[in-house]
């Protein structure tokens, strides 16, 4: 039996937000590692040297993601398909907002001078990528972007690890949460839209 979208969506948001919870949970008091970010830092730092973390990191730098989500909206508004355009712009913001002022301060993990979980740069980053998955349409589309995606993510978390500025479990929250705010965002704009369409 296939899922409805409805159920699809609802199982996505359920499934990052329990991921992003259950990994706050295993945060040590001391804010300090993990067992687990200690078994995968190990070998990233083994492997990744500190000038090249500063190019693997790129991908979530802040200007690069907002690069990537003016491109994505321009892709939308070109098409004429504004409500998209709109949606592309507002969701990995408030993403961002809500993993700035609510997540952040609700885990309150310490590192450096800085709240690190879920990680900020993480959320962006791929809340910018969801939301554009979410709108697109084309399975090969979907498909590319979650891609491009997993290999950004994956750039980005060896040159954040090596160079200090997160912990494994903040990149892997922050993702987690931002698939939660980004399907969870776009769900609540198209709501409107799916009553009208309805009636």
């Amino acid at each position: 039996m296939i899922a409805s979208p409805t159920a699809a969506r609802a199982a996505a948001v359920g499934a990052g937000a329990a991921t992003t919870v259950t990994l706050g949970l295993t945060l040590p008091a001391d804010d300090g590692p993990s067992a687990f970010d200690t078994a995968v830092a190990e070998p990233v730092r083994d492997a990744v040297s500190p000038a090249a973390a500063h190019w693997l990191v790129a991908p979530s730098n802040g200007p690069v993601v907002l690069i990537l989500l003016l491109a994505a909206c321009a892709w939308f508004a070109v098409r004429g398909q504004w409500w998209r355009a709109a949606t592309m712009l507002v969701v990995p913001e408030v993403a961002l907002a809500v993993n700035t002022w609510v997540l952040k301060p609700l885990w309150d993990r310490q590192l450096h001078d800085y709240l690190a979980y879920p990680s900020g740069h993480t959320v962006h980053l791929v809340a910018v990528a969801t939301t554009f998955a979410c709108l697109v349409t084309g399975a090969r589309t979907r498909i590319a972007v979650a891609v491009l995606t997993l290999l950004a993510l994956a750039a980005s978390a060896a040159g954040m690890i090596e160079l200090g500025y997160h912990h494994p479990t903040d990149v892997l929250g922050g993702a987690a949460a931002a698939v939660a705010l980004a399907i969870g965002g776009c769900w609540v704009a198209a709501a409107p839209r799916f009553r009208r369409d309805r009636r």
